[in-house]
C-alpha cells in the first residue's frame, strides 16, 4: 500500500497550503464494530505521535444510526460543521444510514474518486500471494444518486445517472495511478448492454487512455472482470470502473485477497478527504472485541500518507509506510491475528501488537 496516493499530488495539490502546526481530524466511530476499530486506530495513531512527533487533534463526530436515533438525523449540521473544518476525516463504519452519511458526504465534498488498494498479505486465505491492484470507483453518480420513485404501486424505477465529465475526471485518476505503478488500466462496464450511460463512459476512459501512451489499456465487461479477479487476480493493475460496478468489484477483490477486513480506502476530492474500511459495521460480532482492525488502521495510513503530500510533511508519509510494514509483520508472524484470519487475538491486543512494531 505505501505511496498509493503519491501519483495524484497533482489532483490535491490544487489546494495546498502551509503545513499546520496540527492536523485536525474528524474522527466517525460509526456503529456496529465501528467504536471498536477506531480505538485500534487510535493505538497506532498515538503511537505515530509518539514516534514521529506528528500532532493530531481528533475531533468526534456524531454520524449514523446512533445519531440518527439522538438527534432524528444521521449526518447533523453540527457534525458537517466540524467535518468542513477539519483537514480530513477519518471514517468507521456505519449502519443502515450510510446512504445518508458517506453517500451525502461524498456528493456534498465533491470526492469523486474512490480508491481502493487491494493487496494480498501472509497468514490470510488470499487466492493468490502476488495480488497488488486497485479498485478506483467513480464516487459521486450512477444509481447511487438514490433518484428513486414509484411509477405505481406495482413499479419501481431508478435512474442512472452517468456524465462524460465524471467518467474523465475518474478515469484520469486511474491513468496517473498506474504511472507510478505496473502502468496497465482496465475500464469496466456493460456498454454491450446499458449502451448510452456504460457506452459514455467507455467514451471518456478511452479518450483519457489517448493522452497517456505509456500506459497499457485494456477493457472487460464487468461479468467478465468478477470472474477474472477470481481466476487471475494478478493480471489486474488499475480498475477504472462506475460507481454501483467499483462497490461490488472493489469487495470481490478484497475477499479474493484475503478479507475485507484488510482493505481500506480513500474518498478523494480537490480539497478534501475521507478515509474508511471497504467493509460494514458487522452487528453481528460487534461488542465480542474480535473485529479485524487492519482495514481501519491502514486507512488511517492512507489518510497520513495525503496529508503528507499534501503539506509536503515527510514525517507524516514516513509514518504511513511505517503502519503498512508493521501490520505486514504482525501478519506474517501470525501470533496476534483476529480470528476471521485464523487466530486467537482480540481487536485491541492486534492494534496493541502492530503499534509495538512501530519504532
Amino acid at each position: 500500500m505505501a505511496s498509493v496516493l503519491a501519483s495524484l499530488r497533482e489532483l490535491y495539490s490544487r489546494s495546498t497550503s502551509l503545513k499546520p502546526s496540527e492536523y485536525v481530524i474528524a474522527l466517525i466511530q460509526g456503529d456496529g464494530i465501528g467504536p471498536e476499530i477506531t480505538s485500534a486506530a487510535l493505538e497506532i495513531l498515538r503511537r505515530v505521535s509518539e514516534v514521529y512527533g506528528i500532532k493530531l487533534n481528533l475531533r468526534y463526530v456524531e454520524a449514523g444510526d446512533s445519531a440518527l436515533s439522538k438527534y432524528g438525523e444521521a449526518l447533523p449540521k453540527s457534525s458537517i460543521e466540524l467535518i468542513k473544518s477539519s483537514h480530513a476525516c477519518l471514517k468507521a463504519p456505519v449502519g443502515e444510514t450510510s446512504a445518508d452519511v458517506i453517500v451525502r458526504l461524498r456528493i456534498m465534498f465533491d470526492l469523486f474518486a474512490n480508491i481502493r488498494p487491494v493487496k494480498s498479505y501472509p497468514n490470510t486465505q488470499a487466492l493468490s500471494k502476488d495480488i497488488d491492484l486497485i479498485v478506483v470507483r467513480e464516487n459521486t453518480e450512477d444509481l447511487y444518486r438514490g433518484l428513486e420513485f414509484m411509477l405505481n404501486p406495482n413499479t419501481a424505477l431508478a435512474i442512472r445517472v452517468i456524465t462524460y465529465e465524471a467518467s474523465r475526471r475518474i478515469a484520469e485518476v486511474g491513468f496517473r495511478l498506474a504511472l507510478g505503478r505496473k502502468r496497465k488500466v482496465t475500464a469496466v462496464h456493460k456498454s454491450n448492454v446499458l449502451r448510452t450511460t456504460c457506452g459514455l463512459f467507455a467514451k471518456a476512459c478511452r479518450d483519457v487512455a489517448k493522452e497517456f501512451p505509456e500506459i497499457t489499456y485494456e477493457e472487460q465487461y464487468v461479468d467478465a472482470c468478477a470472474a477474472n479477479l477470481v481466476r487471475k487476480p494478478h493480471a489486474f493493475d488499475v480498475i477504472v470502473t462506475t460507481n454501483m460496478f467499483g462497490d461490488i468489484l472493489s469487495d470481490e477483490a478484497a475477499q479474493v485477497a484475503g478479507s475485507l477486513g484488510l482493505a481500506p480506502s480513500c474518498n478523494l476530492g480537490y480539497n478534501y478527504a475521507i478515509f474508511e474500511p471497504i467493509h460494514g459495521a458487522a452487528f453481528d460480532i460487534a461488542g465480542k472485541g474480535i473485529a479485524n482492525p487492519v482495514a481501519m488502521i491502514l486507512s488511517s495510513a492512507l489518510m497520513l500518507e495525503w496529508l503528507g503530500a499534501k503539506y509536503g510533511d515527510v514525517a507524516c508519509i514516513r509514518a504511513a509506510h511505517r503502519i503498512e510494514e508493521a501490520v505486514y509483520n504482525v501478519l506474517l508472524d501470525g501470533r496476534e491475528i483476529t480470528p476471521d484470519l485464523g487466530g486467537t487475538a482480540r481487536t485491541l491486543d492486534m492494534a496493541k501488537a502492530i503499534a509495538a512494531k512501530m519504532t
